[in-house]
């Protein structure tokens, strides 16, 4: 449904790091960096596939980076235990609890889902449920 997904920062280091060590537990990888007239950024894809991607860049118009009030962004997770890891990861990269990883049969009898958000506040998601789009994990 979506070609990618991009966040502005305001550390990029920082925010590579974090995402280099959470993405990783749900099988992406980075991106290699690229100069496209762009501002500063780093992105992450699933190995041989093009698309989904998703991005961390400074904003284009210059401004400084906010997290958005009620955007998250949920990325979706081959196991309960990927769903397990990615959100310790994030914890332990320094980002904060928004929801420990569980079943939420209120959205799906087999949602298992955790919550948090990153270093600079943005909210994500992992979650793991039938019909998910996960034929880059095959």
């Amino acid at each position: 449904m979506f070609s990618h997904i991009q966040i502005g920062i305001h550390d990029l280091p920082r925010m590579t790091a974090f995402y280099n060590a959470v993405l990783s537990e749900l099988g992406m990888i980075r991106m290699a960096d690229e100069e496209d007239g762009g501002p500063e950024g780093a992105g992450w894809q699933y190995p041989g596939q093009r698309w989904p991607q998703f991005w961390v860049q400074f904003p284009f118009n210059g401004q400084p980076a906010s997290a958005g009030n009620g955007t998250q962004v949920s990325f979706a997770a081959p196991s309960q235990a990927a769903v397990d890891a990615a959100w310790r990861q994030a914890l332990l990269q320094g980002g904060s609890d928004e929801g420990a990883p569980g079943l939420r049969a209120q959205y799906a009898p087999d949602y298992y889902g955790a919550y948090c958000r990153d270093p600079e506040g943005n909210k994500l998601c992992f979650v793991c449920a039938e019909g998910l789009p996960l034929a880059h994990h095959q």
